[in-house]
């Protein structure tokens, strides 16, 4: 299992770790029907009202797809198979609220899973990436996700940057992506007494809530991911360029971060 769950019956809330730390909780193919299985899971078991997600370990919370997955593609410039498009609670049909901890990176496709939670908790330690341009790949999806979250300005500096520039917690805080930084080691106990106090309020009330808040920006939201698969199936390189490219980094120094 690349998924660990505990659940804590007595106070509503369910800590759910992506549990591959050897591999930065990078997202295989067997990770991702995991987690499609576990948000659909969720919608049925009363015993849980709030959600807190993170990564195992303290290098990162989720580096995004694996590496190694091999995702074959339609020949046409209109389709693009996506196997983390529906790794998120929403697109699953999870309406409680869903808190992110976060820990060490993360960094393009984990915008899947930040994108979809209600609110991001980091420690100081954290840092958010997006490296898609750098090994010559479109950021559609995550940029969509992102300027849901964060001004365009920053959204716009944070995807064509690619891995040369990393957003601090602090800055992240700044922006209004992540709403409260702890120190290190402390993101996932700080999200687990929020998702705590809002397990504790009544549950139709609080989804309703969370159904209200996501559809002030659904319409948009909506509108620009349905031109991603065209801008991705133009704009990417093809994959042997994109693994040379992710080969030659190494000698380029340390990232900036800010």
């Amino acid at each position: 299992m690349a998924l660990r769950i505990e659940r804590d019956g007595e106070r509503g809330v369910a800590l759910v770790v992506l549990d591959r730390p050897t591999r930065l909780n990078a997202i295989d193919l067997e990770t991702a029907g995991e987690l499609v299985s576990l948000w659909r899971e969720l919608r049925f078991d009363e015993s849980v009202r709030a959600v807190v997600l993170t990564g195992a370990g303290t290098r990162a919370f989720c580096t995004g797809i694996d590496r190694g997955v091999e995702v074959p593609q339609p020949p046409s410039p209109y389709a693009v198979d996506d196997p983390l498009l529906r790794i998120g609670p929403k697109a699953n049909d999870l309406w409680k609220p869903v808190v992110a901890a976060v820990e060490g990176m993360a960094c393009g496709g984990a915008f899947y899973l930040l994108g979809e939670a209600e609110f991001v908790v980091a420690s100081r330690e954290a840092t958010f990436f997006d490296p898609h341009t750098t090994y010559g790949m479109v950021s559609a999806y995550e940029a969509i996700a992102m300027a849901q979250r964060m001004p365009f300005g920053e959204v716009a500096r944070m995807t064509l940057m690619g891995t040369a520039e990393r957003v601090s917690a602090e800055r992240a805080y700044a922006v209004g992506l992540v709403s409260e930084v702890t120190e290190p080691g402390g993101a996932v106990a700080a999200a687990l007494r929020s998702a705590a106090v809002i397990a504790s309020y009544p549950t139709e009330a609080v989804q309703g809530t969370v159904r209200a808040v996501w559809s002030a920006k659904e319409a948009a939201r909506t509108q620009a991911m349905a031109q991603a698969p065209a801008l991705i199936s133009l704009g990417n390189l093809p994959p042997d360029r994109q693994a040379e490219l992710f080969g030659a980094r190494g000698g380029g120094g340390e990232p900036r971060v800010r």
